[in-house]
């Protein structure tokens, strides 16, 4: 939490004359008043208020290997009042979708016109560290910066936001991110729907307010992390998409800080998971539901052929188990399908759809543990410095000057995130590397549908430890890996890796 929050919520005055020593002494003496709060973390949901469901569906514009991306403050039409919001572009919500082939060198120019330094981050991109978009490279107000990077990746949806240390949480939940899509020839041989039938979806959740989208989290919703009582998919709220008889692509994202989503449709249909982060999965797997938490990428097949013409239906979120007390305790409706023309279709889905080599275990040659759980926090136990309530991975927060962990280049490991004793979701993102998820215990106690092929992200619920195998590479740099919850990762819950 940065030391104005802090303040703040201590209910004292930014302007007061409060000493490092104060300070230190008011995280002590404010204990018992955190560990009423927070113990069983005794946060509420915020509950999500549906819209009526009325405004088209839209997308963002397409860019391509050049680009100049402004962050800016900017406006847009959100619950019928047109608010500030940030955005990429003007008068939006995010910034345009990057589509590009691998192979590609891309070039993309960063002019900050915010009040504050800022950075992007390519979320799921294998580029290099020094483009990356670590909280040390960053455009200052006013500023510029230059990316520069070839792709040399198979074909995924991937996602770009900021990245400022203690900031990204603000910047993102109002409004600056994006979708960067890469295209590849063994994907283009399976023929997938495309075109009008290959949907983008931005899934987000906002507050939003007369006066903006409002980012002002308290203690608990710090632990928690922050979330909105209105769902916006591509910057829109409530909004609906017109479809034909016939199979449908839908890319998501979940782009919103923390809330995690149980993804249905209201009428139990089918959903065919061909994709996840790191691009196609070995072979589709066919769920009713799918659980899928900040950071993370779902690339589905839906078929509304077998659907009447005139027919409504919803991609809902849907109640979900182990999320703690402030997510999954309610079902609500994300975006209306309006089935408005018959179509003949002669899609087949594909019964495989990529080689994908398993990556044995045996074959690691470290494995390094991470606990995750905060408990000794959660249940109001004192650390050594006397300081409490702050989202910490090995009992660290995050230091810019300090590399926790060294790793060779061109190995193996496998990396262990423990929340067995924690009691809040927390979504782990590695920059710089793919890999695969080998088991989980505890908790929901076995991979999911998705959790198969390459992933970037992955979600561990409380009383769960997930095991995952990481091939590092020749990328050689310094990258930070993290809770993406962005409260928890602004919070502190984010640490280095240096590979050499």
């Amino acid at each position: 939490m940065q030391r104005r929050n802090f303040l703040k919520l201590s209910g004292l005055s930014v302007g007061a004359a409060v000493s490092g020593s104060s300070i230190a002494g008011l995280l002590v003496s404010t204990t018992s008043c955190k560990k009423e709060h927070h113990i069983g973390l005794m946060t509420s949901p915020v509950t999500v208020t549906e819209g009526n469901f009325s405004k088209p569906l839209s997308f963002p514009a397409q860019a391509g290997i050049n680009q100049t991306l402004t962050a800016q403050a900017t406006a847009a039409n959100l619950n019928g009042s047109t608010i500030p919001v940030l955005g990429y572009q003007p008068n939006s919500l995010l910034g345009p979708t990057f589509r590009v082939n691998n192979g590609s060198a891309v070039n993309i120019f960063l002019q900050n016109n915010l009040s504050e330094h800022t950075n992007i981050h390519w979320h799921g991109l294998k580029i290099p560290a020094l483009m990356d978009g670590h909280p040390d490279q960053l455009a200052m107000a006013g500023g510029t910066f230059r990316y520069q990077f070839t792709i040399n990746q198979r074909a995924g949806l991937s996602w770009y936001h900021p990245h400022p240390h203690e900031n990204t949480g603000k910047q993102v939940f109002q409004g600056l991110a994006g979708l960067f899509i890469i295209n590849d020839a063994e994907e283009a041989a399976l023929n997938l729907p495309s075109g009008q039938y290959e949907i983008p979806l931005v899934i987000q959740d906002k507050r939003i307010t007369t006066t903006g989208i409002a980012y002002n989290p308290s203690m608990e919703e710090v632990m928690a992390g922050y979330m909105g009582e209105s769902i916006v998919v591509n910057g829109i709220h409530s909004p609906f998409a017109e479809v034909a008889t016939r199979y449908y692509r839908l890319r998501m994202l979940n782009g919103s800080n923390a809330r995690l989503y149980n993804l249905a449709f209201s009428n139990n249909t089918d959903m065919i998971i061909i994709g996840n982060d790191g691009g196609l999965l070995k072979n589709p797997v066919t769920v009713k539901d799918i659980l899928i938490a900040p950071g993370e990428r779902l690339d589905v097949l839906v078929n509304f052929s077998g659907v009447p013409v005139g027919t409504e239906l919803f991609l809902v979120s849907k109640e979900f188990a182990h999320g703690g007390t402030a997510q999954g305790k309610q079902s609500f409706n994300i975006l209306k399908f309006k089935v408005a023309v018959a179509l003949t279709d002669s899609f087949t889905v594909p019964a495989s759809l990529s080689v994908i080599n398993s990556i044995p275990a045996s074959s690691a040659v470290k494995t390094r543990t991470f606990d995750i759980s905060n408990a000794m926090e959660h249940h109001g136990v004192p650390m050594n410095n006397g300081m409490q309530m702050r989202h910490r991975i090995n009992g660290k927060l995050f230091d810019s000057n300090r590399i926790d962990e060294n790793i060779s280049s061109n190995t193996n490991e496998i990396w262990v995130f423990d929340n067995s004793k924690g009691d809040e979701p927390h979504p782990m993102h590695l920059h710089g590397v793919f890999f695969q998820v080998l088991d989980r215990t505890g908790g929901r106690g076995a991979k999911i549908a998705s959790e198969s092929g390459w992933k970037d992200t992955v979600l561990v619920m409380p009383g769960e430890t997930v095991r995952v195998l990481v091939p590092f590479e020749n990328n050689k740099g310094k990258f930070v890996f993290h809770c993406h919850n962005l409260e928890h990762e602004d919070d502190g819950m984010m640490l280095q890796y240096q590979l050499s």
